[in-house]
């Protein structure tokens, strides 16, 4: 990403969470947006266009606002409070900037230029079966064909992919909620907030207050140890990054090529440590090292960011993972969505 696409990416998202003048200019095109958007939706409904059911029940969590939102690590909470429940999920994904043209197995080995990021990370903290694909459906399918034990599909994104037939939606926000209200463009809205979905997950580390919306649960991501990149054996609680009283002051940097990278940084403060920042654009490939010229102790950053790093020769590099608390009342209503039963 240039210079000059990031200053306009952070222009309109702080521009994106007020109505401001930029905002109201952008709403005759906003309206255009929504016009084919609903037309699009209305389409799909109504069976102008095909949808197509598989052979599974398909649960997707997603988001109706643009840019990160949680939701790899929810689906990765999803897939274990699943098999908790006595199911054998899937996962299937676009896979962002993944190379590839038909449906394609992710492993833990798969290059991450190959899969995406988050594809890859999800198999590598899961071990669930994890297939991509531009077309979801076509990698539904394939993932069935190729693993008959698999009685639940969770699709990583794909809330706007109506072509494939879901049992369960989820979607998911962060602090920033809807923003403005306005859609795309003079806001960060994809989609209505009305929305119908069957729960909404809130990850918000800076208000406690959720909204009044049916089935609103919070989403809690908790840091775990940090591990060393190049010696994945070696961990440290984060508390041992910060510096102690008369030693001389640890050079930390904190770095995230993520959705939201305040949100990583909040992360590492609430644990009490304060770092110098790197925000990097979301899914950055790394080709190159953001890390020459910074003078630092150590050099912390995502899991996501973890898994194209792997050729990094940086001895300061810890991982810092995250894990997502979902509310058990949440699985709960999903199981009871997959096996037909209503919900309490």
């Amino acid at each position: 990403m240039s210079g000059l696409a990031s200053r306009i990416e952070s222009r309109l998202a702080h521009e994106w969470q007020r109505r401001g003048p930029l905002a109201w200019a952008l709403t005759p095109i906003a309206a255009v947006f929504a016009a084919v958007s609903a037309a699009r939706r209305a389409a799909y409904s109504r069976g102008w266009l095909k949808t197509v059911r598989v052979s599974v029940p398909v649960v997707v969590v997603g988001n109706v606002t643009v840019g990160g939102t949680g939701k790899t690590p929810t689906v990765i909470a999803l897939v274990e409070g699943l098999r908790a429940a006595g199911f054998t999920p899937g996962v299937v994904s676009r896979g962002y900037g993944a190379k590839v043209e038909r449906p394609t197995p992710v492993t833990s080995a798969t290059p991450a230029r190959l899969a995406g990021d988050e594809p890859l990370l999800i198999a590598r903290r899961t071990g669930a079966p994890v297939w991509v694909s531009p077309d979801r459906v076509a990698a539904a399918q394939a993932l069935c064909a190729a693993h008959s034990d698999v009685d639940v599909i969770v699709s990583d994104d794909g809330l706007q992919h109506y072509r494939l037939v879901r049992d369960v939606e989820l979607v998911v926000f962060d602090h920033r909620l809807g923003g403005n209200g306005f859609l795309l463009p003079a806001g960060p809205l994809r989609e209505p907030l009305s929305r119908r979905r069957d729960a909404t997950l809130i990850n918000n580390p800076f208000e406690r207050r959720l909204p009044p919306w049916p089935n609103t649960f919070a989403l809690k991501l908790e840091p775990g140890d940090a591990w060393h990149l190049a010696n994945p054996g070696l961990r440290r609680p984060l508390a041992q990054f910060a510096t102690e009283p008369g030693q001389r002051e640890q050079r930390l940097v904190a770095a995230a090529g993520i959705g939201s990278p305040e949100r990583f940084f909040a992360t590492l403060r609430g644990a009490g440590l304060a770092p110098q920042t790197l925000p990097l654009p979301d899914h950055y490939a790394f080709t190159t090292s953001p890390f020459a010229d910074i003078k630092a102790d150590a050099i912390l950053v995502t899991e996501k960011d973890a898994v194209k790093l792997g050729t990094l020769n940086d001895a300061r590099i810890w991982v810092v993972p995250v894990e997502a608390a979902l509310d058990h009342r949440l699985i709960t209503l999903v199981v009871e969505k997959l096996r037909g039963r209503p919900s309490a």
